[in-house]
């Protein structure tokens, strides 16, 4: 066995496909499967159907096991490349798309395409994960660069390490934000309870995030930040902002309310997290050149952002 998650039932689902949503990092036809084999347990008991209905404040626990060898086929994906050099490139990762290949998720990821339109990639991440040096969440967007020599890779890693990576995010919050600027320091670690989740807890990570009002619209109830990460913890933003009492429209894991916003609003999301990586700053690794990058007009962000602003 490799880790076991506990999830705790906020409101009522089917067994698949509450896991579907609280562990998107498996697909939910995989989740069926390990349901099926007994992978999960509900109030400590194996259930073993996919169907089974979930009763608010149940525990659920998944076993995950062992990863299977993967096979990694490239995939003829249309990926949008940025900037491309013989060392790097800088990639928009659209929203629904997983960066590696993991258990459930084995065609259609970022690395499947990136073996198909690149000769060559870093080997440092293991087989599974050629040439990335970073990640974003399946439901956000925007820019990531990717190695594409051990060198390089290991250049930009130094680099992430030691925060010399310029990143900036826009982030749509549920809410009207009171403040103009605000600074967020926190530890960050895994949720005492959730374990796929994460939460500002003692003995955590260190973790910073600065906070920029740009605009607020009162008739949707949302807001739009510019968000300087100083640091890069999994969920930084994601928990930081639910922390201040307003989540990003679309992520339910952290506190988003369908309700507190239009139907309009949530057809043009559809599964996203309004979260966009827009602009990415690092040091060449070869001739140590300063490269920066930016983009707005990446979906279904830019969509809601000007519905918002239409109407």
């Amino acid at each position: 066995m490799q880790e076991i998650l506990e999830f705790l039932v906020e409101e009522e689902d089917r067994l698949d496909r509450f896991l579907a949503r609280a562990y998107p990092d498996f697909s939910r036809s995989y989740l069926q499967r390990l349901i099926e084999e007994g992978y999960v347990l509900v109030e400590n008991q194996v259930i073993t159907k996919p169907s089974k209905r979930l009763k608010r404040g149940e525990k659920v626990l998944l076993l995950v096991p062992e990863p299977e060898p993967l096979e990694i086929p490239p995939e003829n994906i249309p990926i949008r490349i940025v900037y491309e050099d013989a060392h790097l490139l800088v990639v928009v990762k659209p929203c629904g798309m997983v960066v590696h290949p993991s258990p459930g998720y084995t065609t259609g990821t970022l690395v499947n395409a990136l073996l198909y339109h690149v000769k060559d990639l870093s080997s440092i991440g293991g087989v599974e994960r050629p040439g990335i040096v970073h990640r974003l969440d399946k439901d956000t967007m925007g820019l990531m660069v990717v190695a594409k020599s051990d060198q390089v890779h290991r250049s930009l890693a130094e680099q992430f390490k030691e925060r010399k990576v310029f990143k900036l995010y826009r982030a749509i919050v549920q809410g009207i934000v009171s403040w103009e600027h605000k600074v967020v320091e926190s530890s960050i670690g895994r949720h005492p309870i959730d374990r796929k989740k994460f939460a500002i807890v003692e003995g955590g990570k260190y973790a910073k995030s600065e906070f920029f009002v740009k605009e607020r619209f009162p008739k949707h109830n949302a807001t739009l930040l510019e968000v300087r990460l100083h640091t890069g913890r999994t969920h930084q933003i994601r928990v930081h902002v639910s922390a201040l009492g307003h989540p990003i429209l679309g992520d339910r894991t952290y506190g988003f309310k369908p309700a507190s916003v239009s139907k309009e609003i949530l057809e043009l999301m559809g599964n996203c997290h309004m979260l966009l990586s827009y602009k990415l700053g690092f040091f060449h690794p070869v001739d140590n050149k300063w490269l920066e990058f930016e983009v707005k007009d990446v979906e279904p962000f830019s969509k809601v952002l000007n519905y918002l602003r239409a109407s």
